[in-house]
């Protein structure tokens, strides 16, 4: 201290001691902030993600009483296991009903087989019989004018070529019919082609009455019991897709550039905190609605903003994830936080 109580001022190095500190400490603070942004950007994280699965609903393809339900809701079921049986009977009789039509029909097929082969065998009597009276027309007609045979012989011998043409004619008409009436189209007869196709239809109305699981799912939202009456093409459960689950992340448009499909990701739930999940980017979304620019009756509808307010748009990244573990299992729904690690193996 001076003489006069006041404090003696700091020494050069000290001073120098001092402005070496600072600029450390700024120089630290620049490093740090590069830093933190350069891992900002380069592995975009979010915590705006959450489990998702894709789901169905399961409706039947015909309508009844249901008989048969062998599942309890958020059950896991295999593809191929019986979710519900609808009353069969009644298809099961317009089933056997077409089967015993298209019996018929095979039997009638056969009748006009017979009846084509009858009329064409009269057919061919009846060329035949004009082919007799043609050949004894020309044999008479030179007679007459030597009088070994009358003009009425000649008139009667006409007659009966005219007659005989008349019943070829017919007989020809009578094939015909009969062809039309079998059905017969190349090697395909229509009869028993349309009596196949209802017996066809039949029966798989039957087969529709026992809906099974069309993938390994979890089945959800089943709120029936036997005895409802099911709607065709009305939803009975709904039954979410086990086989392939995956996070929507949306992340902010300022990090798309560093998204890229096929790079591996880093997913944590926040149902289980402690587990780290591997994923990786299918891919970056293509579109957002905007209500902003939508046509309103007719006319563009464009909000009021301001020029120096902008927000960043989130765009959905959907990550498959590549690890599956019994012991946690995934929900569709559950919240998560990924960070992208880029292109790791």
């Amino acid at each position: 201290m001076t003489s006069g109580g006041e404090p003696a001022p700091p020494s050069p190095a000290m001073r120098a001691a001092g402005a070496i500190v600072s600029i450390a400490i700024i120089a630290g603070a620049i490093v740090a902030a590069l830093y933190v942004t350069r891992i900002y950007y380069v592995y975009p994280r979010t915590d705006d993600a959450y489990v998702r699965a894709n789901m169905i609903a399961v409706a039947p393809h015909v309508s009844g009483p249901i008989v048969k339900l062998p599942i309890v809701d958020n059950q896991h079921v295999k593809k191929g296991d019986l979710l519900f049986v609808v009353d069969p009977r009644p298809y099961q009789a317009a089933l056997e009903e077409l089967t015993a039509k298209l019996d018929l029909t095979n039997l009638e097929i056969k009748a006009l087989t017979d009846a084509i082969n009858a009329a064409e065998a009269e057919q061919k009597r009846r060329e035949a019989d004009l082919a007799y009276d043609k050949q004894y027309l020309g044999r008479i007609e030179p007679l007459l004018a030597k009088h070994f045979v009358t003009a009425n012989d000649v008139f009667d011998a006409r007659s009966r070529v005219h007659a005989a043409e008349a019943a070829v004619d017919n007989a020809r008409s009578e094939v015909r019919k009969a062809q039309n009436q079998l059905g017969q189209l190349g090697d395909i007869n229509a009869r028993r082609k349309a009596a196949e196709a209802a017996v066809f239809n039949a029966r798989l109305n039957v087969d529709y009455c026992y809906v099974y699981a069309p993938f390994d799912g979890l089945v959800t939202n089943l709120n029936i019991s036997v005895g409802q009456y099911a709607n065709e093409g009305k939803d009975v459960l709904s039954l979410v897709d086990d086989r392939t689950w995956y996070v929507m992340a949306n992340f902010r448009e300022n990090f798309l550039d560093h998204i890229r499909p096929g790079m591996s990701v880093d997913v944590y739930l926040l149902s289980y905190p402690e587990r780290r999940f591997r994923g990786r980017v299918q891919g970056v979304g293509w579109a957002l609605y905007q209500q902003n620019g939508a046509t309103v009756d007719g006319l563009p509808a464009v909000e009021p903003t301001l020029n120096w307010v902008r927000l960043s748009q989130r765009f959905p990244v959907r990550i498959v994830l590549e690890d599956r573990d019994p012991q946690h299992p995934f929900r569709t729904g559950q919240t998560a936080v990924v960070t992208i690690e880029g292109f790791r193996h």
